[in-house]
C-alpha cells in the first residue's frame, strides 16, 4: 500500500512539473514565426456554391493578427471569379498581401463572405508573462475553432 502511495505522489508531482514547465514556456518564450504572412485561400468553386444558395463561410469573420508575428494578411483567390477585398479586386489565381503596422480593428468589404464584411483585428506584440500566455492560448483556440468550423461546413 505504501508503494502505491509513493508512486501516486511521484505521478502527481511529475504532472505538476510538466504543467508549470509548459506554463512557464508559454509565458516567457519569445514568439517566433517563419513568416509574417497569415494565409487565407478562397477555394475554387466558392462563387458557384454561393450562387447555388450555399451559405458557406470559407474565411473567418474575424482575423486576428499580431504585430511582429503574423502582421501581413495574405489572400489567395483560387476561385474562377474575381473577389473583392476592401478596395482591391483579386483576380482568379492572384494573391493580395496587406501588411499592418498599427494595432487596431479594421473592417473590410469582402465578397468571399456571405455577410460581405470581414474584420481584421491587429494586436500589439504581447508582453512577457501572463499576457503572453493568454495570447498564446487565444491564438491556439482561434486556430482550433476555425479548423472545426471549416470541417463542419464542408
Amino acid at each position: 500500500m505504501r508503494l502505491f502511495r509513493q508512486r501516486r505522489v511521484w505521478f502527481v508531482l511529475f504532472f505538476v512539473m510538466i504543467f508549470w514547465g509548459v506554463t512557464g514556456w508559454g509565458a516567457f518564450a519569445t514568439i517566433q514565426s517563419a513568416t509574417h504572412d497569415e494565409l487565407f485561400a478562397i477555394p475554387k468553386g466558392t462563387w458557384a456554391r454561393r450562387m447555388a444558395g450555399d451559405k458557406v463561410e470559407i474565411l473567418p469573420a474575424k482575423v486576428y493578427l499580431t504585430l511582429g508575428v503574423n502582421d501581413v494578411l495574405l489572400l489567395k483567390n483560387l476561385d474562377d471569379v474575381p473577389q473583392i477585398f476592401g478596395p482591391v479586386l483579386i483576380m482568379p489565381g492572384q494573391s493580395f498581401r496587406l501588411p499592418f503596422a498599427l494595432a487596431s480593428d479594421y473592417q473590410f468589404e469582402c465578397s468571399a463572405h456571405a455577410s460581405g464584411q470581414m474584420s481584421v483585428i491587429v494586436a500589439a506584440m504581447p508582453e512577457q508573462g501572463w499576457v503572453r500566455l493568454r495570447w498564446r492560448m487565444h491564438w491556439y483556440w482561434n486556430k482550433l475553432s476555425f479548423i472545426i468550423q471549416s470541417r463542419s461546413l464542408s
